[in-house]
């Protein structure tokens, strides 16, 4: 941690108001974006960059003019970038810039992936969010909030907040919550013009009434009080019905018909970060995910234990640098449980020292090293050590960093993507295969 760090903590006061400022400068430095857009933010603890995009699709493809942006990439006006910021909500000076050339160019919605850490240190400071989205809360960035109450307090403001947002003529204030959470009731007892329920529950207004996995896809009947109707999605596992129950809300909510959404939504293949194939000669599957939780890392290892002959499953992964120590060992803990082979490397240990951070994830794991367990720091060599044990059939799960393309050591930050280098060391192997 760095000495300004020590000095004055996350959630210092001081550190709050430089935000403020900074939020304050950004809103009026351009204009006072959005205010001639819809606004729809995403706030939880999983789920937002893939509900931001399907959410993006749907109303892309009835026609609406669109500006999005998550942690994986950013949409203007129909035209995706990948988001190199490493920043789920970036510099208010980013987030305002990009929103006021939206407007310019005559863009409709904005959907607006929105962390916990955008609303405590006011970095979406003036946008007037007129639909907000929650999908669920477990434990993270308690680097930051220190309690999950806290946690819970900072999501929900951005709830509390929406009446009090400026009114757009014709526009309601719309809350949409995730009925399966237990944290649900907290988002309901705020006032809005409308409050949507959505989740696999029957009592949830907008629910899966059944869910189909076949070989390459997801069957997903949803019900609505009024109508029913099929999305047939490319996307796997119980949290990505999940999230397109959540678009589907949102959608509605913006009166995008029902047949436009079943066919954008069954349309979206995948999503950046989560579940990313990368294609092999070697009989087996590769994916990367940006899972860096014990929860998202659980689901995802479900997920793809549920994908028929997934073989043994082999996950690579580590915890973040700098965030809250306490789900390190929860992760080691998931992964033992989980997956038939752990092998644990280098993510992105930023101040900390690597070894501290693996040692920490050990304690979770119950197996001994060379029980099909392998500590590796250097990612490049966990992944050649990932498919060195593999054999056909098998199914690897590169975890934590998704499609950045850089990786934060404890000096600096250097190109890295998995996929690429996945892809490299595969190269390699086929060469070696050929000669």
């Amino acid at each position: 941690m760095s000495a300004f760090s020590k000095l004055l903590p996350l959630n210092h006061p001081i550190r709050v108001l430089y935000h403020y400022v900074r939020g304050i400068a950004a809103h009026w430095r351009y204009g006072r974006p959005g205010r001639n857009m819809t606004v729809i933010g995403i706030t939880g603890t999983k789920g937002k960059t893939t509900t931001t995009n399907l959410i993006a699709r749907g109303l892309s493809g009835n026609g609406a003019r669109v500006f999005a942006f998550s942690t994986a990439n950013y949409c203007m006006d129909g035209e995706w970038h990948e988001n190199t910021t490493k920043m789920t909500s970036p510099s208010p000076f980013v987030l305002q810039r990009l929103l006021r050339e939206a407007e310019n160019r005559g863009c409709t919605h904005a959907v607006i992936e929105t962390s916990s850490h955008s609303v405590f240190y006011h970095r979406d400071y003036g946008v007037a969010y007129d639909t907000v989205v929650f999908t669920n809360l477990s434990r993270d960035h308690l680097d930051l909030h220190r309690t999950m109450a806290d946690y819970l307090a900072t999501k929900k403001r951005l709830f509390e907040w929406l009446v009090y947002y400026r009114r757009k003529k014709g526009v309601k204030k719309i809350g949409i919550v995730n009925l399966d959470d237990p944290a649900a009731n907290e988002f309901l007892s705020v006032t809005a013009d409308a409050l949507i329920t959505y989740g696999l529950t029957p009592a949830a207004e907008i629910s899966a009434k059944s869910v189909q996995e076949t070989g390459d896809e997801t069957v997903i009947t949803i019900r609505m009080p009024s109508n029913e109707f099929v999305i047939r999605s490319k996307l796997r596992g119980t949290y990505n019905v999940s999230n397109i129950l959540a678009a589907t809300a949102a959608l509605m909510a913006q009166k995008v018909p029902s047949a436009v959404i079943a066919e954008t939504l069954s349309k979206t293949s995948g999503i950046p970060w989560r579940l990313e194939p990368v294609q092999n000669h070697l009989g087996i599957r590769i994916f990367v995910d940006y899972a860096h939780t014990e929860w998202s890392l659980q689901n995802v290892l479900e997920t793809v234990r549920n994908i028929p002959d997934c073989g043994r499953v082999i996950v690579v992964f580590w915890a973040t640098g700098d965030r809250d120590p306490a789900k390190r060992p929860k992760m080691g803990a998931v992964a033992d449980r989980l997956a038939d082979v752990v092998i644990v490397t280098d993510d992105d240990p930023y101040t900390e020292p690597s070894a501290k951070i693996i040692a920490e994830i050990a304690e979770g794991v119950s197996r001994k090293i060379g029980e099909n367990y392998w500590i590796v720091p250097n990612r490049e060599d966990a992944i050649r050590t990932a498919l060195a044990v593999s054999r056909s059939g098998d199914t690897i799960v590169l975890a934590g960093k998704g499609s950045e393309t850089i990786q934060m050591t404890n000096r600096w930050a250097v190109k890295w993507n998995d996929a690429e280098a996945t892809k490299r060391i595969l190269a390699e192997v086929e060469k070696n295969e050929i000669n």
